[in-house]
């Protein structure tokens, strides 16, 4: 019980309903235009890399905490963050290296569960 009660159900709260409100917005985007799911990965990335170089989503972050870091908007801050840092530390250079360095844990995650995902599931070729 005492593992319950070290519980911070208001940082749990606050995690599920930005995340859900990240994936309600991404369902929108799907159901009601004509964008691509690859589009819409790209639009997610690019957002969270823009508010996370002007800094606004790092307020979201401690706010939301793991709810506003595992999707998308989080990779694009992560890389903004990491490409920032590198440019005071390393120069021009940072800007291509250290958005990477920054999120290769994530990316490194992300290519081992999609070839596990890869050798369990059957894909079909969607009809138009």
């Amino acid at each position: 019980m005492e593992f319950l009660q070290s519980i911070d159900w208001g940082l749990m709260l606050r995690c599920f309903l930005v995340g859900g409100l990240i994936c309600i917005i991404g369902q929108i985007l799907l159901d009601k235009t004509k964008l691509t799911s690859a589009r819409i990965l790209v639009i997610f990335v690019t957002v969270g890399a823009f508010l996370g170089g002007l800094g606004i989503y790092q307020y979201i972050i401690d706010f939301a905490g793991c709810g506003a870091t595992v999707p998308l908007f989080g990779f694009g801050a992560n890389l903004a963050k990491g490409a920032i840092e590198a440019v005071q530390t390393q120069g021009l250079l940072g800007a291509f290296i250290g958005g990477v360095k920054a999120a290769s844990g994530g990316i490194a995650a992300a290519i081992f569960f999609g070839y596990i995902a890869s050798l369990l599931a059957k894909p079909k070729i969607k009809k138009q």
